[in-house]
């Protein structure tokens, strides 16, 4: 789950990290009221779950507080385009109205999770204000990397050693390490999955400001944290996913046009592989679960057809927990309820699979039965190229 800059800036505070005083805007009346709070000068930023906002229009600068009632009309409700939105773009709804910071340096500090590791890391960088995927990309030694135990935490000569690499010295190198272990407290006490403060200014009086920062959260660790729970903005989401999370089940869109319906994540990547393996294009990840009821494989037909990129449909089962009898009366409730419009193939194994394939076969309904994943994703393939 990811949040907002300016909730990733409360939580961060929480942890005894300085972020510019500010507050958030609604409506141009909200962002007139918070500048003349905050003195007037002060800088408008559009709250979009996406990188490079300042790049679309979506960071502005405001000599007065009237000048920030009229930059936050045209702002709120604007379409903003990043390199991360695509194309489309996203709504901005709500303004981070904060005070101006004098800037000496800018750096990069972020905290996440090396799976060829298995422990965190703390990254650093002295090119702060970009994306670190482009630092990464453009000058992969520019990165600094210090793995942490678990257990342990980061150690003082650690911090001292990223600190040395950025160029700070002094006092500022004992205020970088505080706030390194700072940062990594909040990653950890929170179960994020990310946790980064870019930039990082050094003020002109060596102060350690987190100019913008970005979270986001382990799903599976939300029960334990209803604070954050509570964060969530679905209409950052995509509807669809957000539908699907509502009926337990995992969804992800993609671009392709092929929909695929699957039981286990692991399935489901083979089952994305093998149907690139072929030469289509997978739409979405769509995993039903172990244990799914008839309900919610119903649910999970109706999401993926609601995407009007699919032009054909791959359920790829393999029935352990969730039965294939089960299976097929979901499908077959479905698609009853459902206009599907759309060829649909269907690959079915293991427990209950032949009183499975025999209630597909007697629904009446247009199933294409496959013989194997290999087949199954050549079937969808070239049903849905017809289209």
């Amino acid at each position: 789950m990811k949040i907002h800059e300016y909730q990733a800036k409360q939580i961060l505070k929480r942890f005894g990290i300085e972020v510019p005083k500010g507050e958030v805007a609604f409506n141009p009346k909200d962002a007139l009221t918070i500048a003349s709070r905050l003195g007037g000068r002060t800088v408008l930023k559009a709250q979009i779950h996406a990188g490079g906002r300042g790049k679309g229009g979506g960071v502005k600068i405001a000599a007065d507080a009237d000048e920030a009632e009229r930059l936050a009309r045209q702002m709120i409700g604007m379409s903003l385009v990043t390199p991360q939105t695509g194309p489309q773009g996203k709504k901005v709804r709500r303004l981070l109205i904060e005070e101006p910071v004098d800037i000496s340096r800018e750096i990069y500090l972020g905290v996440t999770l090396d799976r060829d590791r298995s422990v965190p890391v703390m990254m650093a960088s002295a090119q702060g204000g970009m994306e670190i995927e482009e630092i990464a990309r453009r000058d992969p030694k520019a990165i600094q990397i210090e793995p942490v135990d678990p257990l342990i935490g980061l150690r003082p000569f650690q911090a001292r050693r990223i600190s040395y690499g950025l160029g700070l010295s002094g006092d500022l190198v004992a205020r970088a390490t505080r706030l390194m272990q700072a940062l990594l407290r909040a990653y950890q006490d929170t179960d994020a999955s990310l946790a980064e403060i870019n930039p990082l200014v050094v003020r002109a009086q060596g102060a350690l400001v987190a100019l913008d920062a970005k979270m986001a959260f382990d799903d599976n660790a939300l029960y334990r944290h209803p604070e954050i729970r509570e964060l969530r903005d679905p209409d950052e989401e995509d509807p669809l996913e957000v539908e699907a999370s509502a009926h337990g089940l995992n969804y992800v869109k993609l671009h392709g046009n092929i929909g695929c319906m699957v039981n286990g994540a692991g399935l489901a990547m083979a089952t994305m592989d093998i149907i690139k393996l072929v030469g289509g294009e997978p739409a979405n990840f769509l995993d039903v679960g172990g244990g799914a009821t008839s309900e919610q494989v119903a649910s999970a037909f109706r999401i993926l057809l609601a995407d009007p990129n699919v032009k054909g449909v791959l359920i790829n089962i393999f029935g352990g927990i969730l039965r294939g009898d089960v299976l097929a009366r979901g499908l077959v409730e479905a698609i009853r309820r459902v206009d599907v419009g759309v060829p649909v193939v269907v690959r079915l194994e293991g427990t209950n699979v032949e009183e499975g394939r025999q209630i597909l076969k007697e629904s009446g309904l247009d199933f294409t039965l496959a013989d194997g994943m290999l087949d199954a994703a050549r079937k969808v393939v070239a049903l849905a190229g017809r289209r």
